[in-house]
């Protein structure tokens, strides 16, 4: 039976609407139902395996959100009675939940930490900091349920993937025009990504904040044309990390403000739509995921034998920062992830290993410093990109207490995913070191470690940090572009740039000619690109990546 249909599809993604997928006795499923439980660790396991063979071979991640919700719809058409359960589209989001973290944690929460390490030519680091990213993994997680649907990171907010897994999800449930629109944009994405366009990029101008993405856009642009046209390399210079660094710290001010400010003047509904997490408990979370990251740190110090090779001053002043860079790393990551889809991890990761070597800490801190701060953000997006999937499904918090209800059992899904992941990596990463098999990207860290840094480099981060700054107070805490254009300066894929102007571009034109339903169309459409995009890039290493390296 198939729910009914949307009250308000002409909607775009992600407003308040009417609840158009209430369970059909009143409640949410749970993940601890046998057979969803059998399902999810099944997929799981999958999820776990394919991301570390991808991003120690690759070096890449995919997004597994969506494969695991057709694997739920799949299943679901099996002429199996106790199957059918997985039509429901809320089964079939705590299927996906599960599969995307079990991907990201194993490959980039778990490995792409350890394999610094063991780049460094450390092997006796790897143990402390597995134990302690597997941690952070959680907390990274648990974080971000808990400040999900708040002003920092509202439900409201784009969370492009999670709009596209949830577009899929309604459209395999409904059929019809919906349907359509999505295939066709599927097939975009496809076509488009064999082409070598970066279709989620597109995607998302369609479905995010203008001005952010704007300012995503041209920082790409200038990334992707400063050394052919100006002959300049703003990587040499630190141009992009500087700019990170000034529109990250007004960022992380700007979220203190935001707060205060609701705190004194009471909580006040954006479009009709009242936040499920208040700003007391915002801060009250913040506050003590900061502690326990001081407490993983030292967790790490003392199994790494750090104490021993640090003055008591040092060893301070490096718990509070490795504590610091991990919150900072995933609060920055979350935001960029929100806004554009895009988590630049790995060049505010290096940001923060700059920084720690203009502070003096010494090489073996070093190393554990960048696999702390590498292993916090990503399991927060994608966690961000899950609950927002859930929220669309369970229409647009609507019902609060459904929201709440299904939101925990998300939770729960997630926590899953970790367990699977990190069971996984405890198993696989001998063998995969043993083979000379880690994320190429650690080999960029124990390279930097090994060079060293000179005080030159920490003038021109000063330098280029004011101007970041400068951009993200203009721009304010609901178009961050600041943090955006940082991070389209943080990547070289001016393909992207392009795509991302070209997709701003139809998309004004498009909501000019035909208004609230042709934003409603260039919804799933989009959703459709991003959906293909990710198929794309999770199946082509698959089937032909061992082809491609002959």
């Amino acid at each position: 039976m198939k729910s009914a249909p949307p009250s308000a599809a002409a909607k775009p993604p992600g407003a308040p609407s009417g609840a158009p997928y209430a369970p059909l006795d009143g409640k949410h499923p749970t993940v601890f139902e046998p057979t969803s439980l059998l399902l999810m660790v099944a997929v799981s396991v999958a999820g776990a395996i394919i991301g570390m063979q991808l991003i120690v071979t690759l070096g890449i991640s995919a997004n597994t959100s969506i494969i695991g919700a057709l694997l739920a719809m799949l299943v679901a058409r099996l002429p199996i009675a106790m199957m059918r359960k997985f039509r429901s589209v809320h089964r079939q989001n705590l299927v996906q939940t599960a599969i995307s973290s079990a991907t990201f944690g194993a490959s980039n929460s778990l490995m792409i930490p350890i394999g610094i390490p063991f780049a460094m030519g450390r092997p006796d680091l790897i143990v402390p900091l597995l134990i302690g990213v597997m941690i952070a993994m959680f907390l990274d997680g648990t974080v971000l349920y808990r400040v999900f649907d708040s002003k920092a990171f509202p439900a409201t907010g784009t969370w492009p993937a999670g709009i596209a897994t949830a577009e899929s999800i309604i459209a395999g449930d409904q059929g019809g025009k919906k349907a359509r629109l999505l295939v066709y944009g599927v097939a975009g994405g496809v076509v488009g990504s064999v082409l070598g366009v970066p279709m989620s990029a597109f995607g998302v101008a369609f479905i995010g904040n203008i001005w952010a993405l704007g300012s995503f856009g041209a920082g790409l642009l200038i990334k992707g044309y400063s050394l052919p046209l100006l002959h300049v390399d703003l990587n040499k210079i630190y141009l992009p990390h500087g700019f990170m660094i000034g529109a990250g710290v007004v960022a992380l001010i700007q979220v203190t403000f935001l707060v205060l400010r609701g705190n004194r003047k009471g909580a006040q509904a954006e479009n009709g739509y009242q936040p499920t997490v208040s700003d007391r408990k915002l801060v009250g979370f913040l506050g003590a995921s900061f502690l326990a990251y001081v407490g993983i740190a030292l967790l790490i110090a003392l199994c790494a034998g750090l104490a021993t090779h640090m003055s008591p001053g040092m060893l301070i002043g490096f718990l509070l920062f490795a504590a610091f860079a991990a919150f900072a790393h995933e609060l920055i990551v979350g935001i960029a992830a929100m806004y554009s889809g895009w988590f630049p991890a790995f060049a505010v990761a290096l940001i923060t290993l700059v920084i720690g070597m203009l502070c003096g800490f010494p090489p073996t801190a070093l190393g554990l410093l960048v696999g702390l701060s590498s292993a916090t953000g990503p399991a927060f997006a994608d966690m961000g990109y899950d609950l927002k999937t859930g929220f669309i499904l369970r229409g647009n918090g609507a019902d609060p207490a459904l929201e709440r209800a299904g939101r925990k059992q998300q939770y729960y899904a997630g926590m899953l995913g970790f367990c699977v992941a990190a069971v996984a990596v405890v198993l696989a990463y001998p063998h995969f070191f043993a083979n000379n098999m880690f994320p190429p990207v650690d080999k960029v860290y124990a390279a930097t470690i090994e060079a060293g840094v000179s005080s030159d480099i920490g003038h021109q981060l000063m330098i280029w940090a004011i101007p970041g700054a400068l951009l993200q107070l203009i721009g304010g805490p609901k178009r961050q572009l600041g943090v955006l254009m940082a991070t389209g300066l943080l990547l070289m894929s001016p393909a992207a740039g392009w795509a991302v102007a070209a997709g701003l571009v139809l998309r004004v034109l498009i909501v000019r000619r035909w208004g609230a339903a042709g934003e409603s169309a260039c919804g799933t459409l989009a959703a459709g690109f991003i959906a293909g995009d990710a198929l794309y890039s999770f199946f082509k290493p698959l089937l032909f990546g061992k082809l491609l390296a002959k």
